[in-house]
């Protein structure tokens, strides 16, 4: 998912996503859905969450902030 359509989630949520990166806006749509915000942080490749709506972009991004 790209940056947009992030902006666009979090906007509906009543998130202002101006000047936030992508991990940040993320976590703050995981706060604000009463989620763990924890985008982005499965360095060793592993989750649990198998039902999140981030997991796709979330374990190739974790991965890429471990090297």
């Amino acid at each position: 998912m790209n940056i947009r359509e992030i902006g666009l989630i979090a906007k509906d949520l009543g998130i202002k996503p101006k000047n936030m990166k992508k991990a940040e806006l993320i976590h703050s749509i995981q706060r604000n859905e009463g989620n763990f915000d924890c985008f982005s942080t499965a360095y060793s490749g592993e989750c649990d969450q198998q039902q999140c709506a981030w997991r796709r972009d979330c374990l190739p991004h974790s991965l890429k902030k471990a090297h």
